[in-house]
């Protein structure tokens, strides 16, 4: 294939990598240095479990990519929290300026325990192509309550061990920190994931927690290797997953999904002042024929465009869970409409079109 092969976005089709393969790179995080984008996501075979670990690509233009390897290789040492056979989920990279290392986080389940570890994993390279070194991986915050939880919700009592899931009590208890308490002293969960570096170089780790009903937002340490005890929760008990943060002037903003398996839903949007909240809701950010299942994805990642003023791209995963690797990517541009993040379907696009949007 040539190497200039793409000159537009075709949401949905098979994408090709330089060397004529569909690009293996899932729940994707991506990551812009120096004029070229690196690309990590998971490298999926039929299953879900991990084979491989986590692949990189790179792009000087956003249409083609280079196979640039496994950035994360799984380990044949069956003692390994990434052994073979584990589940890693939506890596993403971010760069430290302080002491050089490029970060990865992701999402980690352990062999043979199905969805019930529910930790986040750290590995470090010196380079964005890596290899990455897998550092650990926990459940965060242990011992540590949110900055917006009350003193009245931080006892667990008899009560909480009896409740019924989807009754009102459980609900109104799951708002009220249920399992904030419950996984205080073993730490919170943390499945879906994404991270954001705010323009002052402080690191956020943002995902699905509490059983997927709430998300918690935490800050990281300096080095981006460990979590302060500074965390947040957000739209408790509204099901969210599948976060992407992006920010515009002075507002963030964040896409998200509902909980319905691998099955698409209608997507969410929320903004803030402050990364630590409280957030917005504003619908869902995708319109026109197609919105009311986010156009058959799920988000997982929004990118900022590369010299271009407010430029963003929606990057959903369309799951095939009876083939993982068949799975596809839905990109497609972002438009802010009355201080909103909107987008819509194009069977066809290009960067072209944030010069031609309206404002």
């Amino acid at each position: 294939m040539s190497k200039t092969g793409h000159d537009t976005f075709k949401p949905g089709a098979i994408w090709e990598d330089f060397d004529g393969n569909h690009i293996n790179a899932h729940g994707g995080g991506f990551y812009y240095e120096d004029g070229t984008y690196f690309w990590y996501g998971e490298h999926k075979d039929q299953n879900s479990l991990a084979q491989v670990g986590v692949r990189v690509y790179s792009s000087k233009d956003l249409y083609n990519w280079s196979n640039e390897g496994v950035a994360l290789s799984v380990s044949s040492n069956p003692d390994s929290e990434i052994t073979t056979g584990s589940v890693i989920e939506r890596p993403k990279v971010i760069f430290n300026k302080k002491t050089g290392k490029y970060v990865m986080w992701f999402h980690l389940e352990l062999k043979g325990q199905g969805y019930a570890a529910a930790r986040t994993g750290v590995a470090t390279s010196d380079s964005p192509l890596g290899p990455f070194e897998y550092i650990k991986s926990f459940r965060p915050n242990a011992n540590v309550w949110p900055k917006n939880i009350d003193d009245s919700e931080k006892v667990y009592n008899e009560e909480d061990k009896s409740l019924e899931w989807w009754t009102s009590e459980w609900k109104a208890s799951l708002v009220d920190g249920l399992y904030v308490r419950r996984d205080f002293e073993k730490g919170q969960m943390s499945r879906d994931m994404t991270l954001y570096v705010d323009d002052d170089g402080t690191a956020y780790h943002i995902h699905s927690s509490e059983e997927n009903q709430t998300l918690h937002i935490s800050v990281l340490t300096d080095d981006y290797l460990d979590f302060t005890d500074t965390y947040v929760r957000v739209q408790e008990g509204g099901q969210n997953e599948a976060p992407a943060i992006f920010k515009s002037g002075d507002t963030y903003y964040m896409i998200t999904s509902g909980l319905t398996g691998w099955s698409p839903n209608p997507a969410r949007s929320f903004k803030s002042k402050s990364m630590l909240g409280p957030w917005e809701k504003l619908g869902n950010p995708a319109k026109g024929k197609g919105a009311e299942l986010t156009f058959r994805s799920q988000s997982t990642f929004v990118l900022p465009v590369a010299g271009k003023d407010d430029a963003y791209i929606y990057m959903g995963d369309r799951w095939n869970p009876k083939n993982h690797i068949d799975g596809r990517y839905i990109w497609l541009p972002i438009s802010m409409s009355n201080g909103k993040p909107e987008f819509q379907w194009h069977d066809e696009w290009d960067l072209s079109f944030f010069e031609t949007a309206s404002p």
